[in-house]
């Protein structure tokens, strides 16, 4: 007997449990991939090479005598087999990607055209200056209005990601207590408890004491607290605005009034500037240094470990100690300021080999062109419309984490709203799976138990976060409704299904070992 869920769809009871498993191991029309080593091609290969016109005598004892342990596909074969592998893949392209404090947003197909054109995909660094002044002048024209919007007279370009941009600015703050001969008394950063985690690790690499600051009740910083904790030792504060919590820090002006009374900088981390571009200015704030996202706020592809981008805006004080290189027009043409240049005499150093990732430049510098001054204070809005829309439609059934007033970009719930039913926000994140949603952060910030961060961005319709909504109502309901099993075995749909999460973080397989006796380990 089929039932209709409220977006008209027949659903079967118990259909999860009907289903048998494939005797393939393959889902539908998606197909179980082995690993690529894990083939029969070992003896084969897809190219035809010429012979070679010698035989290798001149290498010596480096002439390879075992087989070279990597497989051999045809063509057809390796295509499948990537195709395959993408499948399995999640993808901003194909749904909404709720992460919160990741802030996956669609990436604008104008960029991408614009970072492949001819002068900026295939230069190099090594190029002499005049021959790349368009490249130039287009990071000259990004680092002005990277400034313009922050209200910072500074930035530096180089920095390949958030983390790296908050090493930049702890040891511009650093130089610049060494200038004043502070340093070895400056030694602790004031760090508070939401806080992303590169945070203190960042402060603790470049060499400071981490002390944690509270939270009070409602999500910010506990003022009182971080007044009691700043002192003649104090470096520095690390405070993210919005924070972690989705909330604007309402104290922020008091909070960077008793930073400089007590001689520290404020560096504030910009992860979360997507929600507040076009309508605050940091540099207002009283803010010292900010690093900023590419990727969250200006629409460049997330890093990942590859090419990510992390510029940071430097208040006056710590503009002199900024890294090099940095671009300036001297009236003949744009040039790169080096460290060995007088101009450059105050920076701490270099953080890069070159000049950073030029395609993350043109793609932010495409999106900022393509918005305005307007469209950039519109994204800003309709991030947070959208967040608040979500928390204002789950209210009813989650739990919000801190329910008096409207969050910024992304909504919080926490677990009370599970208590009573055996399951567990991992076991709920699982069953989204099963829905067709990537799952929303789990389990962070850390201040909130069993926390379910959920960020929508700016880049999703009414109708995107319709369905999605939807969703996440009808298994809230299932939960509260006993359907344990759906949660507890979830995800069933997935092409793997659930994990040792806590094995796999402890004992992770690296590498691949080829059964004893197979060609490929002959």
């Amino acid at each position: 007997m089929s039932t209709m869920n409220t977006v008209g769809r027949p659903t079967t009871p118990n259909a999860v449990e009907s289903k048998p498993a494939t005797l393939t191991g393959g889902r539908g029309l998606l197909q179980d991939e082995a690993l690529i080593f894990e083939g029969d091609g070992w003896g084969k290969t897809g190219v035809d090479l010429p012979k070679p016109a010698t035989d290798g005598s001149d290498l010596g004892d480096l002439v390879r005598r075992d087989p070279i342990g990597l497989p051999g596909l045809s063509e057809p074969e390796a295509m499948r087999h990537y195709v395959r592998l993408s499948q399995k893949n999640h993808a901003i392209d194909l749904a909404i990607y709720p992460l919160g404090s990741c802030t996956m947003k669609h990436n604008p197909r104008l960029n991408e055209k614009m970072a492949r054109l001819a002068g900026f995909s295939d230069i190099h660094p090594l190029q002499p200056q005049s021959t790349v002044q368009g490249a130039l002048q287009l990071m000259d024209s990004l680092a002005h209005w990277l400034k313009t919007l922050t209200g910072m007279p500074a930035v530096a370009l180089s920095p390949k990601a958030g983390a790296h941009g908050e090493l930049c600015g702890l040891m511009a703050i650093r130089a610049a207590h060494e200038a004043k001969g502070e340093h070895e008394q400056r030694r602790k950063v004031l760090v508070p408890t939401s806080a992303h985690g590169t945070n203190p690790a960042t402060a603790a690499f470049v060499g400071y004491s981490v002390v944690e600051v509270a939270q009070t009740d409602d999500g910010r910083v506990d003022v009182a607290d971080l007044a009691s904790k700043l002192g003649p030792d104090v470096a520095a504060i690390m405070v993210t605005n919005p924070n972690t919590c989705g909330l604007f820090e309402r104290d922020i002006l008091e909070i960077s009034r008793l930073t400089h009374e007590a001689g520290a900088y404020f560096y504030c981390d910009g992860a979360n500037f997507n929600a507040i571009v076009g309508r605050v200015r940091p540099g207002d704030l009283g803010v010292d240094a900010m690093h900023i996202n590419l990727h969250k706020t200006f629409s460049t592809p997330h890093g990942g470990g590859g090419p990510g981008a992390g510029p940071v805006v430097l208040s006056e004080a710590l503009a002199p100690f900024a890294p090099a290189p940095w671009v300036v027009d001297d009236g003949d043409g744009f040039k790169l300021v080096e460290r060995e240049e007088d101009e450059a005499e105050q920076a701490f150093g270099r953080l890069c080999a070159f000049q950073g990732q030029m395609g993350m430049y043109v793609r932010a510098l495409s999106y900022m062109m393509s918005h305005g001054s307007d469209g950039l204070r519109q994204v800003a809005e309709d991030a947070v419309l959208n967040a608040n829309y979500i928390k204002a439609r789950l209210s009813d059934l989650m739990s919000p984490a801190f329910p008096d007033g409207p969050c910024m970009h992304e909504a919080l719930f926490d677990d009370e709203w599970l208590k009573g039913t055996d399951i567990t926000t991992l076991d709920f994140a699982k069953a989204m799976i099963d829905e067709g949603f990537h799952p929303m952060t789990m389990y962070f910030p850390l201040v909130v138990h069993g926390a379910m961060l959920i960020e929508p961005t700016e880049t999703e319709s009414k109708a995107e976060l319709d369905r999605f909504i939807e969703a996440m109502c009808l298994l809230a309901q299932a939960a509260k409704a006993g359907d344990v099993d759906r949660f507890k075995g979830a995800p069933f749909h997935a092409p793997m299904r659930r994990l040792d999460e806590t094995r796999a973080a402890r004992q992770p397989v690296l590498r691949w070992t080829a059964p004893q006796g197979s060609n490929a380990a002959a």
